[in-house]
């Protein structure tokens, strides 16, 4: 099967990252988070839309009720598609503005996961759970970049990776309402040349991770070996969702300046959205949040 590379839409993102597919809309939304942008992609009618949010977005998930679960610098909000009306939902306390809110993922139990950062990349960041209630619980702290947030298709494991030691770990994930354990290293990603950023799982077990640094995108097989490594369409690939009529296309969002100096792409490309085909793997229906 020939493998095939499509560019989305005319306009680079600075930095595309929280791909998710609502496979009931048939739209893929994803976020610009520099220029603090939700978008919306059809690909049945080419139709785009965005939605502004008052800070920085890092990330999102489907929410009922016609509303994403949204996750800003300093918290957790929930932003109405038809009204674009942001209401707030949860933000720690005390707050501090030395960290922000990066990736995240909801659980295959309908509970919102998501972990911060240091902003000048200090190991101020902390993991929380959103539960269905709406309450909300820390489950980890310690971490300088959370990424690579994502879970097996039963549930019962969560991948995510502190970006800056170069680790992808695995949790015991029980069925979501249990305290974390300590992890096992799943994959140490610095012999591939890039720290782990944004992942999915498809419908076989496997972790597609985005090898930000490495012009790369990695599958690894559930017991934690390289399956597979194909090359990404830009220079800095951030994020990975499947999507598409039998969710076999992999969306791959890209950066093109990351706003801190840190990754400026040099690529035509860098920045834009990219549907790959022909990969002869199918991913899993988005979770949304339950409340």
């Amino acid at each position: 099967m020939t493998i095939t590379v499509t560019k989305i839409g005319d306009t680079a993102d600075l930095l595309g990252e929280s791909p998710i597919w609502d496979s009931e809309g048939k739209c893929l939304y994803w976020v610009d988070s520099v220029s603090c942008l939700v978008k919306r992609y059809n690909p049945i009618t080419q139709g785009y839309k965005s939605w502004k949010t008052p800070s920085q977005i890092g990330c999102i998930g489907f929410a009922p009720n016609n509303c994403l679960i949204v996750s800003l610098v300093d918290g957790f909000y929930e932003l109405n598609l038809g009204t674009g009306e942001i209401k707030t939902l949860m933000r720690p306390i005390p707050p501090n503005d030395k960290v922000r809110f990066n990736d995240g993922k909801i659980d295959r139990f309908g509970n919102f996961i998501c972990g911060s950062m240091g902003i000048h990349t200090e190991p101020l960041g902390e993991l929380y759970r959103m539960n269905r209630d709406g309450k909300s619980q820390k489950l980890a702290n310690g971490i300088r970049i959370s990424n690579c947030i994502a879970f097996s298709p039963d549930g019962k494991v969560m991948y995510m990776a502190d970006s800056l030691d170069l680790k992808i770990r695995a949790y015991d994930y029980g069925d979501g309402n249990q305290d974390l354990l300590e992890p096992r290293i799943f994959f140490d990603t610095s012999g591939l040349g890039s720290a782990p950023d944004g992942a999915t799982v498809d419908a076989e077990g496997y972790l597609w991770v985005a090898l930000v640094s490495a012009n790369k995108i990695a599958r690894f097989a559930p017991n934690g070996t390289l399956d597979r490594l194909i090359r990404s369409p830009t220079d800095f690939p951030s994020c990975l969702a499947f999507g598409g009529e039998d969710l076999s296309t992999l969306y791959v969002t890209s950066i093109k300046n990351s706003g801190t100096g840190r990754m400026i792409s040099r690529h035509p490309e860098g920045g834009y959205l990219f549907a790959i085909d022909g990969l002869g793997v199918k991913g899993l229906p988005e979770p949304r949040y339950q409340q």
